[in-house]
């Protein structure tokens, strides 16, 4: 059975570090508990996320958020692959937001990318290099001296507020263009619009207007997963997040669309190793 891949782990409130391979292997379809934020420095390589693959250029930003899909497609492997990666803990932005909700939304760069696209690419001439921010908060996290945690996490923090700065003000130019099936997109926005509902291939299927064997072997294809455990996997992201509430676990997955807690319960051990109870009590 296709399952998810869950790569990485983040003790931290946020990881920095830059990455230059030059032993390029394929790298399968997988997700993070975290979010990321990758700046391409250079390479010949596409990046997929959700089923839309977007071709990469230098200066390229790449955002993806906790739990989706992704992974990196090199065309050459002659061509070292090299990039900043981020790695960014949901609730320490969670964190910075609550001390003021209406102006300290350092995830909206997140919610953003979802909306238009998940590649920005920043031309030299912005108001900000963001690659200058990365490489000093990237050397700055390897380094050390007087206060160099607080400072590596104001460094962060700094560049979490650019980001979001050229992003409302349309400094990051040229939103990419992406490549894919407009029809699985229509079927993944059904999917994360009707979590909580009955959702079957047949009736996914018809929504598009396409045969279901078609269905499944375009979205195993655009994906590289089956749709069955697609869904089951974003319903349990989505009840995992709901478990930071006060809300009944029983009536979280109700919510995210099991009809009864035991096959709820055995679900969640299976992907995240421990019972939706411990998870509750673990935060």
């Amino acid at each position: 059975m296709d399952r998810y891949q869950k790569k990485g782990y983040l003790f931290s409130n946020f990881r920095v570090f830059r990455l230059r391979d030059t032993a390029l292997t394929s790298i399968p379809f997988h997700y993070h508990d975290f979010h990321k934020i990758i700046l391409f420095l250079d390479g010949s390589a596409d990046y997929v996320i959700e089923g839309k693959t977007y071709q990469l250029i230098p200066r390229d930003i790449i955002f993806v958020s906790a739990g989706e899909i992704h992974r990196p497609v090199f065309h050459s492997s002659s061509s070292p692959y090299e990039r900043i990666v981020i790695y960014v803990a949901p609730d320490f932005l969670a964190r910075c937001q609550a001390q003021d909700p209406e102006h300290n939304d350092l995830a909206a760069c997140f919610c953003q990318a979802k909306k238009t696209a998940a590649v920005m690419h920043q031309t030299p001439d912005t108001s900000h290099d963001l690659l200058f921010h990365m490489d000093k908060l990237e050397q700055t996290a390897h380094a050390s001296g007087f206060a160099n945690k607080l400072y590596t996490e104001l460094l962060f923090i700094e560049f979490m507020i650019l980001v979001n700065r050229l992003i409302l003000e349309h400094e990051l130019a040229g939103l990419k263009n992406a490549s894919f099936d407009p029809k699985i997109q229509d079927v993944l926005t059904y999917i994360h619009h009707h979590l909580s509902e009955p959702l079957s291939i047949d009736a996914l299927a018809a929504h598009v207007y396409i045969s279901k064997f078609y269905l499944m072997r375009k979205f195993k294809a655009d994906t590289g997963y089956g749709i069955h455990q697609y869904i089951r996997s974003k319903r349990l992201l989505m009840a995992r997040d709901m478990l930071r509430t006060d809300m009944p676990i029983s009536r979280i997955a109700a919510e995210v669309g099991f009809s009864d807690y035991s096959t709820f319960s055995r679900a969640f051990r299976e992907l995240f190793h421990c019972s939706p109870r411990k998870f509750r009590q673990s935060l």
